[in-house]
């Protein structure tokens, strides 16, 4: 990408010599190298910042007691409870003839008990007496149907070595994300000697900036958090380090936007290519729809750079939106690029925006698929008539980043499903025109989605309303077990929407049994449930059972998965749209893209295993014709799971923001400046979108009023090289490929 290399884009050096000793430091400068690397194998840390952001994931207070009935076999827990009884026994000896013992222990939280084993290690109960409270750690086990912990750490809390008793009793305990073989009591020793060897690290929050706000610094921050002596110590350690991400985030996304908003390109105005489109369309534009294309042609010829983000509802008129701004581009002989993340979108894409230019636009546009399963002559063909700039709208997976893929007169890059993609691949298809636009779209604003917006990297436009024409959808929540009658009135249900000349859908998570396809949730998600998981539904079963259904007898049914071949798919796909299969039985390769206006059933098993906005996308492929839409989900999940709440919100609305809210709530950010989707692999340490809006808003504020004295942070070089070195490097894709 060429253009002006981007102000944070800093070598080392301009910053202040090499990199600081602080949080750069190689933790096996810091650490003896064995826990150095217990610490890398079990988190991937390798430097001193990485240790001392490992921050407490809650605090314990001495004199508050664990609730022990809570604790889920297999997890990996953290408690402070108070031995109840010691018992010391002798077993069988060795295969060496030396004597063996098992020392179990029972501790309480006053109304529940736990066990705990120790082998060969009697002195324990010298410590260990009735009475003591402390701190352990360990795996849930199962033994003769009691939940106990094996060989757990421990930290005794019955010194309070001088210090006032109920001070000590209430000062906060850190306690850390651990594994089994680093207890979160190693780990707050670890991170002490970190703390120790930190030294005071440059503050990249200017000095101005954190008086105004009342911020620490936040090598102190850093300090309070691990070692805070009151709970007011945490909240403020809190409230700074979350200020900290907000403010960093915030300035790399303005600088990046200001960066973007300098990159010139070729001004594209409208012409007769629009007028002949819009003059075709068998349908009015919305309000929604017309606002957004206005915001669109006036990025086009802005004469810098576009990067807008298009959100809005499954089926609100995205691609149309998008149509247009390629024959813009397309009028003054540019060419537009659109990333699609599967194959059946990208062919559902190319056919829709052939459809609606009509014959005469589309011989003169020459629309060209290009996905990397397409058989080698075509994909040379493919390739020619790209390369040549014959094809001015382009479609296509992956294969479009790819070296072999070159452009005559990039001018725009159409990214849908912003969510699948990495600012990486991103970069790398702008990559291949001279600043070429972008416009970012998404069906349903996904917890990633919702985190940039909030950071603003992108201008957002916004389609709420829906096209004419589009009927209502009908959503339920059916229990298999609860409820096994209602679980075979859905099949009854369906022969009645194909008795009406109609078509259904089956989703399943699974192709065959074992291999999941496409899904957001795992098995973490299945915590806190009374009752035993069921299998997980796939698509080679439930086909064989359905064939096998009364109610089903003599209907056409046929599978799709992502497993297919592209020829598979696409003949799968041209029979379901010509109504020679009645009930289509998929993997989440139908999300996005796949209408067919007859579809008017949708039935989603193992539906806990799907992620709200799958749920949603997954939904939008039903009711896109005259007829209303209605949508089972089927799930074994407990009433008060996680999973069953996601069920049930899902079923309470069509409003894909408002769900997305719910997601956001119940999965986290996601990383917002790279690949990442769900919030388990969040790069926020601290900072939470759906919490600290306030935060977000204020470090904005602030951000923008440095930029605008100090474009290039020339003068704060701490921010600069902060701004550089701290976020995730697929974050900096944009600078480096500068």
């Amino acid at each position: 990408m060429g253009g002006t290399p981007y102000p944070g884009r800093v070598a080392t050096k301009e910053a202040g010599g090499a990199l600081p000793d602080g949080f750069e430091r190689p933790l096996e400068r810091v650490l003896p190298k064995a826990a150095a690397t217990k610490l890398e194998r079990a988190f991937g840390m390798r430097t001193l910042g990485d240790l001392v952001w490992h921050l407490p994931r809650r605090y314990a207070k001495r004199g508050e007691l664990t609730e022990l009935a809570s604790l889920v076999a297999g997890e990996h827990v953290t408690v402070v409870a108070k031995v109840r009884s010691v018992e010391n026994r002798d077993l069988s000896r060795d295969a060496k003839g030396r004597p063996r013992t098992l020392t179990s222990i029972t501790i309480t939280d006053g109304t529940t008990e736990l066990d705990l084993a120790f082998f060969n290690q009697s002195w324990r109960k010298d410590a260990l007496h009735q009475g003591v409270t402390a701190l352990f750690s360990g795996t849930v086990g199962v033994y003769n149907g009691k939940r106990q912990l094996a060989h757990p750490d421990y930290e005794l809390f019955d010194e309070a070595g001088g210090i006032d008793p109920e001070e000590w009793a209430n000062q906060p305990v850190p306690i850390y994300p651990a594994t089994a073989t680093l207890a979160t009591t190693k780990v707050q020793a670890l991170v002490a000697v970190g703390l120790d060897a930190l030294g005071d690290v440059p503050d990249p929050v200017p000095d101005a900036v954190r008086r105004a706000h009342k911020l620490l610094r936040v090598a102190e921050a850093l300090r309070l958090a691990h070692q805070p002596k009151v709970e007011q110590d945490a909240y403020r350690a809190r409230h700074t380090l979350a200020w900290h991400e907000a403010f960093l985030l915030q300035t790399y996304l303005l600088a990046t936007r200001d960066w973007f908003d300098t990159l010139p390109t070729a001004p594209r105005h409208p012409g007769p290519l629009l007028e002949r489109f819009d003059r075709g369309l068998p349908w009015q534009l919305t309000d929604d729809q017309r606002a957004t294309g206005d915001e669109i042609l006036a990025d086009l010829a802005s004469g810098t750079a576009m990067h807008r983000l298009v959100q809005g509802e499954v089926g609100s008129g995205k691609t149309v939106v998008a149509t247009r701004a390629m024959l813009v581009v397309a009028e003054s002989g540019g060419q537009s690029a659109l990333l699609a993340p599967t194959e059946v979108l990208a062919v559902q894409h190319l056919r829709s925006i052939t459809r609606a230019l009509g014959p005469g636009l589309a011989a003169e546009l020459q629309p060209t698929l290009l996905t990397g399963q397409m058989p080698a002559s075509e994909r040379k063909r493919a390739l020619l008539r790209i390369a040549a700039g014959s094809a001015r709208i382009v479609v296509g997976t992956h294969a479009l980043l790819s070296e072999r893929t070159s452009f005559a007169e990039l001018g725009l890059v159409v990214i849908d499903e912003q969510h699948r993609f990495g600012v990486a691949q991103r970069e790398s298809l702008r990559a291949k025109g001279v600043h070429p636009h972008t416009l970012v779209l998404t069906a349903t604003p996904i917890p990633r989605t919702i985190a940039m917006t909030a950071f603003g990297d992108l201008d957002v436009s916004t389609i709420r309303s829906l096209p004419a024409g589009r009927s209502p959808i009908k959503t339920f929540v059916v229990d298999p077990l609860e409820h096994p009658g209602h679980f075979q009135r859905i099949w009854t249900r369906m022969r009645e929407e194909l008795d009406a000349g109609r078509q259904a859908f089956v989703v399943c998570p699974a192709i065959q049994p074992g291999k999941l396809e496409g899904i957001e949730v795992d098995e973490a998600d299945a915590e806190g449930e009374s009752r035993p998981r069921v299998p997980v539904d796939d698509v080679q079963t439930t086909l064989e059972r359905l064939r096998q259904v009364p109610a089903l007898a003599g209907r056409r049914v046929a599978p799709l998965t992502g497993a297919d071949t592209t020829e598979q798919k696409d003949a799968v796909m041209q029979a379901f749209r010509a109504r020679e299969i009645d009930v289509l039985v998929a993997t989440t390769v139908i999300e996005v893209g796949v209408d067919v206006p007859n579809a008017t059933m949708m039935v989603v098993l193992s539906a806990d295993r799907f992620g709200v906005s799958q749920l949603h996308q997954l939904r939008g492929r039903i009711g896109r014709g005259e007829h209303a839409g209605l949508c089972m989900l089927v799930s074994a999940a407990d009433e008060l799971s996680p999973a069953r709440e996601r069920l049930d919100a899902v079923a309470a609305t069509l409003d894909g923001f408002l769900l997305a809210e719910v997601d956001l709530e119940q999965r986290g950010e996601g990383d917002v400046l790279g690949a990442a989707q769900s919030g388990g692999r969040s790069g926020l340490r601290v900072l939470r979108v759906a919490r600290d809006a306030s935060i977000i808003e204020a470090a904005r504020d602030a951000a923008r009023a440095v930029l605008g004295v100090d474009p290039t942070l020339m003068a704060h070089p701490a921010l600069r090289l902060a701004v550089h070195t701290r976020l995730d490097p697929d974050a900096r894709a944009a600078l480096v490929t500068a």
